[in-house]
């Protein structure tokens, strides 16, 4: 086991984190604007990998049904235990709403898509990247939601769905149920913006760690992260029995949900001013955490 495990974090875990590794630490000298590659990430590199992903992608509509509502149980789950925990220790409305903001918002995509890729294999891409998007979605929504906190958010979150890697879907899954034939330049682009998303974003990932200058520690971020790195596979890898879910199917849901909290939850808190010190120090602590608590989590599933 002890074998197995070494193996995960040296040929899994390290290779994501070395990249975001130069990210952090190349960033500052070189004077690399985490804003100007997330959004080179966000508006083009992500629909495009979306794009490829599924028009390349045969999965039957019944099993992307079972995992979408799979993935959406876990998420609403993650909420309710961020919430419970929350009110419990007799924490502040603001506090509450930062507990569910980091519980439901993971980092399934810079971390989640590599990580997955580097432990099942390419095959499990394409059902990862199902996994990404429902919880992107649900993870805006919510998000939104809880920051706002009453202020009514509506208009943000219809927003959601105009994001740019949602609206590849469309025309992906036309051109894939009806067999489109594309233009070899057009393929061949996309293919190559495709593949530039996972290293850009964990790059981008450093740089913007690096940018981070505000860190106070306490029980409350341990605790947050634990419900987020923890409390997330658990509940995948019960809610993956009553499912059916086995196989790549299974193990990738239990390591989206296994996943650290994501930067975009600091710009959240940043711009609803919910606490943005204390998600931001989390943030931090669960990515380096995730080193250790992903390992143990890839080597039992």
């Amino acid at each position: 086991m002890a074998l197995q495990l070494t193996g995960i974090f040296f040929n899994v875990i390290t290779p994501v984190f070395a990249l975001v590794a130069i990210g952090y630490l190349a960033g500052p000298p070189l004077g690399l604007n985490a804003r100007t590659l997330s959004r080179f990430a966000y508006f083009i590199l992500i629909p495009a990998f979306v794009f490829e992903i599924i028009r390349t992608t045969h999965i039957q509509a019944t099993d992307v049904a079972r995992m979408t509502i799979f993935i959406t149980a876990v998420h609403l789950g993650l909420i309710a235990l961020g919430l419970a925990i929350a009110l419990l220790l007799r924490r502040s409305p603001k506090m509450v709403a930062a507990y569910i903001l980091i519980a439901v918002f993971g980092n399934v995509g810079n971390f989640g898509l590599p990580l997955i890729e580097f432990r099942l294999g390419k095959a499990a891409v394409p059902i990862a990247t199902v996994y990404f998007l429902v919880i992107l979605t649900i993870s805006f929504v919510v998000g939104v939601l809880v920051a706002n906190w009453g202020r009514g958010s509506f208009k943000a979150v219809l927003a959601v769905f105009k994001t740019p890697a949602l609206l590849a879907l469309l025309p992906a899954f036309a051109v894939n149920q009806f067999d489109i034939g594309l233009p070899l330049a057009l393929t061949r682009s996309t293919g190559l913006l495709a593949g530039a998303m996972i290293p850009t974003m964990l790059v981008a990932l450093g740089v913007q760690l690096a940018g981070m200058k505000t860190f106070h520690f306490s029980s409350d971020v341990i605790i947050s992260s634990a419900i987020r790195l923890l409390g997330g596979a658990l509940l995948a890898a019960l809610l993956a029995i009553p499912f059916g879910l086995t196989g790549i199917a299974r193990g990738a849901g239990i390591f989206q949900s296994a996943m650290p909290a994501a930067v975009l939850t600091s710009i959240i808190a940043l711009e609803y001013d919910l606490l943005p010190d204390f998600v931001t120090t989390t943030v931090l602590f669960s990515t380096l955490a995730s080193a250790v608590t992903l390992t143990l989590v890839m080597g039992l599933v």
